[in-house]
């Protein structure tokens, strides 16, 4: 229950009504008590009221009078109605009214406070679950939270792969959920209604990597008792993902190259090679042109997969996602934990669209359900934050030395092989995201134009 939690009274009984304020705020409510349903429709249309406690029966309009203007609100209250002539035709009435609940007299206290608490915390899980939905359906896409223009594009790439057949390389950081963009794709595909599979390549043993992959025969080796199918026989006619790729054995990845080129699989200990009708998606966050020049990835396998590839970008590269994602998982550990936390202070959210989030989302949600358990407060302030965001620097240098300048900017350089106007553009936009961490929000500030501007100069 939170002490913020305002309950509007209305009861025509003074002694009553005193009584009632006195448990009420004995409990931690924020409480307004009146004396007829003119004022507390005053009450209703100046600020927020978590729940409405009326007698039926008042001098004037009735307690029912009240309920049209509850409805009006954006996060209605919950209402209770009381009553000395109670009766089924009464209940049903202002059930069918909008009241939530309906209690006659004389009031047992404790029955009285147990229905106040289960109808705010009623309430509670309903506005959280209509906020829950709200930023599924509109900002959504497969499971996927993003309205940024970097999220937008990747969000049209999926829709165009998915609908190929070709393997497709996933590549982003950690923690920028390359695993959901494969689920994706999947969703996105024909394969939609077939088998999806995903395997961690840096989680099993290289020596049972090949049988994990590729299925064995009985007795193909020690334990093996019986017939096993591997991945690829288990997604026939699906998707199969092959997450942290680059941790592959090279051994391996030549026997994976011949799935992708011709669809065949020889089980560990068989003779006999299988047909299989799967779709390849590979995740890593590993730099496989890195991987390849150091002959720890085949070019050819590489090249293989990069027919389709899909760049998942940074949480700093994503604007205002930032606040997007921390508000739906705020939301989600309310729902979760029973908690009325309401959002994040001005403070707290300046920290957190100035961080540059190297673990990106997986940081995020981390950072916020760690910031929302040690929340004591309405809103989650900027100490209840990780240190590291906090410890970021508030300002950063702008001003530069010439030696601190691309050659071509200093000036008395030859104009001999002067690079272009937009070549030289491009450079200082990345150093300047460079010295912000790359914030982009930050970075367009020092730039002096819009982030919709520094993102178009961008591609």
């Amino acid at each position: 229950m939170s002490q913020t939690e305002h309950v509007l009274l209305v009861e025509d009984d003074s002694g009553l009504r005193e009584l009632l304020q006195e448990e009420l705020e004995s409990e931690g409510y924020r409480v307004t008590a009146c004396g007829d349903a003119e004022k507390g429709l005053a009450v209703l249309g100046q600020e927020p009221v978590d729940l409405l406690v009326s007698d039926l029966r008042l001098p004037g309009a009735n307690g029912l009078s009240l309920l049209p203007a509850t409805q009006k609100a954006n996060a209605p209250p919950a209402v209770l109605i009381i009553t000395a002539f109670g009766s089924v035709q009464q209940a049903v009435e202002s059930l069918k009214a909008g009241a939530d609940d309906f209690l006659t007299k004389p009031l047992e206290m404790d029955h009285f406070l147990l229905t106040v608490t289960r109808l705010l915390e009623n309430r509670r899980l309903r506005n959280e679950v209509q906020h829950y939905r709200s930023l599924l359906a509109v900002r959504q896409f497969n499971g996927i939270l993003g309205q940024s223009p970097a999220m937008l594009q990747l969000f049209e790439q999926i829709r165009q792969i998915a609908q190929a057949d070709g393997p497709v390389l996933v590549q982003g950081e950690s923690g920028t959920g390359k695993e959901l963009v494969a689920r994706a794709l999947h969703e996105q595909s024909p394969r939609k209604d077939k088998p999806y599979m995903m395997v961690n390549c840096g989680g099993i043993p290289s020596e049972l990597m090949e049988s994990e992959f590729f299925g064995h025969a009985a007795g193909a080796f020690t334990g093996a008792r019986t017939q096993r199918a591997g991945l690829f026989q288990q997604a026939d006619g699906g998707t199969l993902l092959l997450d942290e790729l680059g941790e592959m054995p090279l051994a391996l990845q030549a026997k994976l190259l011949r799935a992708l080129q011709d669809g065949r699989i020889r089980p560990v200990g068989s003779d006999h090679e299988i047909q299989v009708d799967v779709r390849v998606l590979a995740a890593t966050n590993r730099n496989l042109t890195q991987a390849v020049a150091d002959g720890s990835f085949r070019e050819d396998l590489f090249y293989r997969l990069e027919t389709f590839a899909l760049q998942v970008p940074p949480l700093r590269a994503r604007g205002e996602d930032v606040q997007l994602l921390a508000e739906f998982f705020l939301t989600r550990f309310n729902a979760r934990q029973h908690r009325v936390i309401k959002g994040f202070s001005d403070e707290a959210l300046k920290a957190l669209l100035s961080y540059s989030f190297p673990g990106n989302v997986r940081e995020l949600q981390n950072a916020v359900e760690r910031s929302a358990t040690f929340c004591d407060s309405p809103l989650i302030e900027a100490r209840h934050l990780p240190q590291r965001i906090l410890e970021q620097p508030d300002e950063l240098p702008i001003t530069e030395s010439a030696e601190s300048m691309p050659a071509p900017l200093v000036a008395g350089a030859d104009p001999a092989g002067m690079p272009s106007l937009e070549s030289v553009q491009r450079r200082y936009i990345h150093q300047v995201l460079k010295a912000t961490q790359g914030n982009k929000r930050k970075a367009a500030d020092i730039l002096g134009i819009t982030r919709r501007t520094l993102y178009r100069w961008l591609t």
